[in-house]
C-alpha cells in the first residue's frame, strides 16, 4: 500500500502524473498519517458500514476507510485524479469510485443503490469553499447515521456553538436540527501540502432519527431561523418583521409575546425549541 502521507512519495506520485494543485478546487492534501487514521477510527465505521466519501483527493482517508468498512463509495469531481487514484487505490475490492459532482447527485438514491444491507455513513475532508453546501446536502439526504468531516476550525466551532455565543449562527441551528455535532480534534496547517492558512478540525455529526422537537413546517422553521440571523445585533422583532413583511412589526411583537418572549430579545440567544415555537405559531396563522 502506497504511503500517501509521505511527502517524498506524494511529490513523486504527483510529478509522475503531471498533477498540479488547483486553488479553485481548494486542494490541500494530507501528509500526516495519524490524521486519516484517526478520522477513520473516530468515525466508527466497521464491516457493517457503507461509507460515502466526498472528495478523496489522492486517497489517504479512502485507504483507511477501505481497511475498516464493508464498502466505500468515493465521489470525486476532478478527473485529473483518475490515473492517480487508479494507482493509489487499485488494490481495494470494496471501493467504488464515482467521477461526479456530489452537488449534482441524488445522495439518498445513491446510498440506496450503493449500500444495500449496510449502515450508511458519510466521511470527508471537505474543501473550505464548499463546506456548507456539501454538509447541507449530506444532512438533508436523511440517510446517514453519522457524518464525519474535516473542515475549517472556524466552521467547526460554528457547528457546535451554543446559543448566545459569538459563533452561534443559522448554520449552527441547521446542523443541530439534523444532528448532534461533536468536535473531535484539531488538525494544524503543517499536516497538509500546500499548507492552508488556517487551522482545521474534525467534527462528527451524529444524525438524529427525528427532529429535536415538534415542528409543523420545516420550511417555515428555517425561514424563521434565517430571518432571525439575517441582521445580527438587531432585535428579533425587527429581524422577523423584515423576513415576514406581510405580518408587520406589531403582529410579530404579539407573536413573540404569545411565545413568552420579549420583543427586544435577539435571535442569536434562542435555542431550537424556541425557534420552533415561533415558527409553529406563524404557521398556524
Amino acid at each position: 500500500m502506497l504511503d500517501l502521507c509521505n511527502v517524498q512519495e506524494v511529490k513523486a506520485l504527483l510529478a509522475r502524473h503531471g498533477f498540479h494543485f488547483s486553488k479553485s478546487k481548494g486542494q490541500n492534501f494530507l501528509i500526516a498519517s495519524w490524521v486519516p487514521r484517526q478520522i477513520a477510527e473516530d468515525s466508527g465505521v466497521d464491516e457493517q458500514t457503507g461509507v460515502l466519501e466526498v472528495g478523496p483527493g489522492i486517497g489517504p482517508l479512502t485507504q483507511q476507510l477501505c481497511l475498516r468498512a464493508g464498502k466505500v463509495t468515493a465521489v470525486e469531481v476532478d478527473l485529473t485524479l483518475k490515473p492517480i487514484l487508479a494507482e493509489t487505490l487499485g488494490e481495494f475490492e470494496n471501493l467504488e469510485l464515482l467521477w461526479k459532482d456530489v452537488m449534482k447527485v441524488d445522495i439518498a438514491q445513491l446510498v440506496k443503490e450503493q449500500f444495500p444491507g449496510l449502515k450508511p455513513m458519510a466521511c470527508a475532508n471537505l474543501p473550505y469553499y464548499i463546506t456548507s453546501p456539501v454538509l447541507t446536502a449530506l444532512l438533508e439526504a436523511k440517510c446517514f447515521s453519522a457524518v464525519t468531516v474535516m473542515v475549517q476550525k472556524e466552521v467547526a466551532l460554528r457547528m457546535a456553538a451554543k446559543p448566545g455565543s459569538g459563533d452561534y449562527s443559522a448554520f449552527t441551528v441547521f446542523c443541530n436540527y439534523y444532528a448532534t455535532p461533536e468536535l473531535l480534534f484539531d488538525v494544524p496547517p503543517s499536516c497538509f501540502i500546500p499548507q492552508p492558512k488556517v487551522m482545521s478540525a474534525v467534527v462528527q455529526l451524529k444524525v438524529r432519527p427525528e427532529p429535536p422537537c415538534h415542528i409543523v413546517s420545516e420550511e417555515m422553521f428555517f425561514r424563521v431561523v434565517r430571518a432571525s440571523f439575517a441582521q445580527r445585533r438587531k432585535t428579533l422583532q425587527n429581524g422577523l418583521a423584515s423576513g415576514f413583511p406581510n405580518l408587520g412589526k406589531e403582529k410579530i411583537g404579539q407573536i413573540l409575546t404569545d411565545c413568552g418572549l420579549s420583543p427586544t430579545v435577539r435571535g442569536e440567544t434562542l435555542d431550537i425549541e424556541t425557534f420552533a415555537k415561533i415558527a409553529n405559531t406563524i404557521a398556524s396563522l
